[in-house]
């Protein structure tokens, strides 16, 4: 299992998780933060995710959102990893930018917020411009 974000102080929980739970530490990348008004980071983080996708050669890639979510999506549809898109518990109104553009390379597409789905959560969204709702990771 590997882990990738934005955040380096993140990291010794992950590793203390895994000790509590008697598993083999987890890789830990780092990557640049960056957002739509940071081109160049943009692109350097996008540089970071690509390598690490191609390193790690996922199976599965789970993330909860923004531009390194996405760009691990969209790269690991084209590597062929399984994509499952959470949207941000923050974006209680609608979907982020992020989670707007993922409908298109996530798996399965899934929001926090049962008002913003397109179904009941008991399955696939009858309305597919809407994530499906499985219910709440927090």
């Amino acid at each position: 299992m590997a882990y990738v974000t934005s955040k380096a102080e993140y990291e010794p929980d992950v590793m203390e998780d895994a000790r509590r739970r008697e598993q083999r530490p987890p890789r830990f990348y780092k990557i640049i933060e960056a957002n739509r008004w940071k081109k160049a980071d943009l692109i350097r983080q996008c540089a970071q995710i690509l390598a690490i996708l191609i390193r790690e050669r996922p199976h599965v890639i789970v993330t909860t959102g923004a531009a390194p979510g996405f760009f691990a999506l969209l790269l690991g549809k084209i590597l062929r990893s399984r994509t499952i898109w959470i949207d941000s518990i923050a974006n209680a109104e609608e979907m982020s930018l992020s989670g707007q553009k993922a409908k298109s390379f996530a798996d399965l597409w899934l929001t926090q917020w049962e008002h913003l789905s397109g179904g009941s959560g008991g399955g696939a969204s009858p309305d597919r411009d809407k994530p499906d709702y499985k219910g709440a990771v927090l």
